[in-house]
């Protein structure tokens, strides 16, 4: 089945996410886009594929704002230290990162979030090792096999531990080689069409790893080559002193020195905000990538989402590096969203309807394409998810939305970026979920030998 043949799903409960909802209702696909949606059978759908959604939920495909594909080969590693510990231990890692290793990263990874209902996802890399191979080609080629959407922010970093940073002096890249391969990424792979599958974003990665003239000359770089702009921010305490020392100022007010809040800006976790930086991220339109079960792993705190909701903050979802979110679905980050928000403010904090819509349209606010994806509107991209909620345990829950947000993430009936078929009845159609797996763990035997040894 493919894009251009076009399909019609009946008889599922369809979510559109941007406000309407049909408990029996009906989406049609042509060449790639949404032709019509709304309740009972299809109009007009002569000669068209049908898929039967009976039992089953529809939604638009899961957007992923914030991830790092190549810690895929290092998951499990320090399980019980605070993030810096946990960063000083894995970087001695990842430096060790080469082609093939990302490629193999990229293909499991990504072959992982597909199959969890991800159609499009922001992969933050920033480990760039001198002579390892062309690292960001590797990664575009593995993501257009699998399939899926990407968002590629070339991340960089320039301040090692000489300079009084975290990471090892032979991980980081000079200035100049940082904003040359970040400019190379954008010009050769970002893609400004409608229905790109990759696009391209400047992000270094972090106060404590990055100079301040990488900062101020990325962001130049970003808004001269009209791209977006991400980094981590405030995911700690621990970033909040070391901010506060350094700088004589918030992570959020140092951010904004170097004129990095707008609406081509995102920020990976914010877990650590005043009123006063909501109120300023809010003002500014900047967005916020939340990662619920990373945040936890690494015992950062919590992120303050339905107060950055409440102030209109556009909020996605993300399952970060499988390294500090061992095999977490971004389906299953819906549920994590919808805990810790509760664990704070309680049963209202969060709504299941308001996990869903950060999963898929908030994400792509977050993103900046919200104008063709994130919900099921005509004329957007035909990026769907068709969830199975008639099996065992769901099918004693009355409300499909809650079914999936609540509880387990249900089985994945279907998957479809563009129109075109990824995932058939918990099958990738496109690359083989074994030949994914093979390769993730030649990529991680690659890049742990040494450790074993």
């Amino acid at each position: 089945m493919n894009a251009v043949e076009g399909f019609v799903i009946e008889g599922a409960h369809v979510v559109t996410v941007d406000g309407a909802e049909y408990a029996d209702g009906h989406v049609v696909v042509r060449a790639g886009r949404i032709w019509a949606v709304g309740a009972g059978p299809a109009p007009g759908a002569e000669g068209l594929q049908r898929v039967d959604g009976r039992g089953c939920l529809v939604t638009p495909g899961l957007v992923n704002t914030h991830n790092h594909l190549y810690q895929w080969a290092t998951q499990g590693l320090f399980a019980d230290g605070t993030l810096f510990e946990w960063l000083v231990g894995s970087y001695e890692i990842w430096g060790r990162l080469d082609a093939d290793v990302v490629s193999g990263t990229t293909s499991a990874g990504l072959a992982h979030l597909a199959l969890s209902g991800c159609t499009t996802a922001s992969d933050h890399h920033y480990v760039h090792p001198s002579g390892r191979g062309d690292i960001v080609a590797a990664e575009v080629e593995a993501a257009r096999e699998v399939g899926v959407r990407l968002d590629l922010a070339r991340g960089s970093m320039d301040r090692g531990q000489s300079q009084g940073g975290l990471p090892p002096d032979a991980v980081v890249e000079s200035l100049e080689q940082a904003l040359a391969g970040t400019a190379e990424a954008v010009d050769v792979y970002h893609d400004t069409a409608p229905d790109a599958m990759t696009r391209v974003a400047v992000a270094p990665c972090s106060p404590f790893s990055v100079s301040r003239a990488l900062m101020v000359e990325s962001a130049e770089l970003a808004r001269d080559r009209g791209v977006r702009l991400h980094t981590h921010l405030a995911e700690t305490l621990d970033e909040e002193q070391q901010c506060l020392e350094e700088f004589g100022c918030t992570p959020v007010e140092y951010a904004e020195k170097l004129g990095w809040l707008g609406p081509d800006v995102w920020f990976a976790h914010a877990v650590h905000l005043s009123d006063a930086a909501i109120e300023r991220i809010a003002s500014t339109g900047t967005g916020v990538a939340h990662c619920p079960t990373s945040n936890a792993r690494l015992g950062a705190g919590i992120c303050r989402v339905p107060e950055l909701l409440e102030a209109g903050v556009p909020v996605g979802l993300g399952v970060d590096g499988p390294a500090s979110s061992e095999l977490t679905p971004l389906a299953g980050e819906m549920h994590q969203a919808l805990l810790m928000a509760r664990a704070r403010r309680g049963p209202t904090a969060l709504s299941a309807r308001q996990a869903l819509e950060m999963a898929t349209l908030g994400g792509a606010r977050v993103l900046g394409r919200d104008a063709e994806l994130g919900s099921l509107a005509v004329g957007k991209l035909a990026d769907i998810a068709l969830w199975r909620v008639d099996g065992f345990g769901y099918d004693v829950i009355g409300d499909p939305v809650v079914a999936a947000v609540f509880g387990p993430t249900p089985p994945l009936e279907r998957l479809w970026v563009g129109g075109n078929t990824v995932v058939d009845r918990g099958e990738l159609r496109t690359l083989s979920a074994e030949t994914a797996a093979a390769r993730g763990r030649a990529a991680h035997r690659a890049l742990t030998q040494e450790v074993s040894r």
